[in-house]
């Protein structure tokens, strides 16, 4: 066990988080994400949900100062949002900012092209998000 990690991050994806360099991108997905459709870099995080990872990971990961660093799917037309899952996002990673809404197809191409897609037990409709990975600042 280190210090100061949180005990929901595992070694994999502590692991993943140290290799990847600024502009790279992860997915933490819902539960029903077709992850191993689109990437072969998918981690497990049965049980977890998705804002309680964010909570865990923004102690070690900057968020990308340079472009929109949180993106998540919109719903498909006809369908509704639940505000709350956006909040808890927001809550989770103290962020502020903008978030960009993709369409659900140019989500997937997104996370094709991600570093790695977590799936977690979200069970929230739309509950996918992508963060960008920024530059540490120098201390």
């Amino acid at each position: 066990m280190l210090k100061n990690i949180s005990p929901l991050i595992s070694p994999t994806l502590l692991k993943v988080l140290a290799e990847m360099g600024h502009g790279d991108e992860i997915v933490f997905s819902d539960a029903h994400f077709p992850a191993h459709t689109f990437n072969a870099n998918v981690i497990r995080a049965d049980g977890l949900k998705v804002d309680a990872l964010l909570a865990a990971i923004i102690p070690l990961f900057e968020l990308d100062a340079y472009a929109t660093p949180v993106i998540m799917m919109q719903a498909v037309p006809g369908d509704t949002l639940d505000p709350s899952v956006e909040e808890r996002y927001r809550k989770a990673l103290d962020y502020t900012g903008e978030i960009v809404q993709e369409e659900r197809y140019a989500f997937y191409e997104r996370a094709k092209k991600a570093y790695a897609v977590v799936i977690t037990g979200e069970t929230a409709k739309y509950g996918n998000i992508i963060v960008k990975k920024g530059v540490t600042p120098v201390c």
